[in-house]
């Protein structure tokens, strides 16, 4: 069985192997045990503590594998909510934008794409951090890791920005090097992207503001290298960025300002994990009597260190009551009668290309 949980102290072997076999390795997840100690408290205290609105909260999450027969268990993978991605400080981004320079005398006309710092995305909730074991890719672990965090979310909906952001890392080359920094970064720090991305990553990324130009940057005087990066997401992450077209975010104008991946973003309420997500009183029912039904994930409603979320099948009684077999409740710490939330596990298609570069609302991001 495979159970979504709540960081624990207990895990930090866990997270500093998959913070250490990221692919690419992840700012947000550094492979630093002092900074993962400090997160796994953070996570401890957020999960903990009263919240009437989003701030500087981190909810970190673990995949666990829990074997039927004797418990043991093995923690496969991790993910991150950031109640606001710039509760401490900024959150900077490049926004892609389109000036036109024109001459009437000269009868010339252009328009010019720009990249512009931005911290519009600093009062979205960010969804981050997120790394697998390389055993699980491709499977339904894969979504239920990133998706549960959307089953908390919905839960808890005071403590989360109504907007929703995911970044996800952005395109490298055969020689591990982002050409959009080799292009911009490189140019004010002098470092390749692999020391810049790990001194973000036991730092932050505050000090890029500092150095970087406060103009817009004109495409056309970047290499044709960066030019196609910008918004291109590292191809270790293709499916994920699906996942999440799928599940109702869309492209943006923002782009991270290291490497230029794409930032997508969506209101809550449109998210399909939320348009399906429905309360079920919980019926125990033995699991070789289940009838046929389809996958979905199953959450207790526990907030602190006893939320659990997992997916098994979306029997329902004539009555409503969602069948769960005996060990499925117990990891879920719920008895007969008590109320869990359930979506289906399967997503629609991806949306269609005509989404990609939406833009932010008027004073959203």
């Amino acid at each position: 069985m495979l159970i979504v949980r709540p960081v624990e102290t207990r895990d930090i072997d866990a997270l500093a192997r998959l913070a250490e076999n990221a692919t690419p390795r992840l700012t947000n997840l550094p492979a630093s045990r002092e900074r993962l100690l400090e997160r796994i408290a953070r996570s401890q205290d957020a999960f903990i503590n009263e919240v009437d609105a989003p701030s500087n909260e981190h909810y970190t999450f673990v995949l666990e594998h829990i074997a039927i027969g004797d418990g043991a268990t093995e923690v496969l993978g991790t993910a991150t909510i950031r109640a606001q991605a710039g509760g401490a400080e900024a959150y900077y981004t490049y926004r892609q934008e389109t000036l036109i320079h024109a001459s009437q005398q000269l009868n010339v006309r252009r328009e010019v794409k720009t990249l512009s710092l931005s911290h519009e995305v600093s009062e979205a909730t960010l969804l981050c951090a997120f790394s697998l074991d390389p055993r699980y890719k491709g499977t339904y672990a894969e979504s239920l890791l990133r998706r549960a965090r959307l089953m908390f979310t919905a839960q808890y909906p005071e403590r989360f920005s109504r907007i929703l952001a995911v970044a996800f890392p952005g395109y490298l080359d055969a020689q591990v090097q982002s050409p959009f920094w080799e292009s911009v970064g490189r140019h004010f720090f002098v470092r390749s992207f692999q020391e810049m991305n790990h001194i973000a990553g036991v730092r932050s990324k505050s000090f890029i503001a500092e150095v970087m130009p406060q103009f817009p940057l004109y495409l056309p005087l970047l290499t044709c290298e960066a030019r196609a990066a910008i918004g291109r997401e590292h191809p270790a992450h293709k499916v994920a960025l699906a996942e999440m077209l799928a599940e109702g975010f869309s492209r943006s104008r923002h782009v991270d300002i290291f490497d230029a991946g794409p930032i997508v973003r969506a209101e809550r309420e449109r998210l399909a994990t939320f348009r399906h997500a429905a309360w079920h009183p919980v019926l125990i029912h033995p699991e070789h009597a289940l009838p046929d039904a389809e996958l979905a994930m199953i959450a207790n409603q526990k907030r602190g260190d006893e939320f659990r979320c997992l997916v098994a099948r979306y029997a329902l009684s004539p009555t409503g009551q969602l069948m769960l077999p005996p060990f499925y409740a117990e990891q879920l710490g719920v008895e007969e009668g008590c109320a869990v939330l359930a979506t289906p596990l399967t997503l629609p298609s991806a949306v269609a290309e005509s989404d990609e570069g939406a833009v932010f609302n008027e004073g959203e991001v």
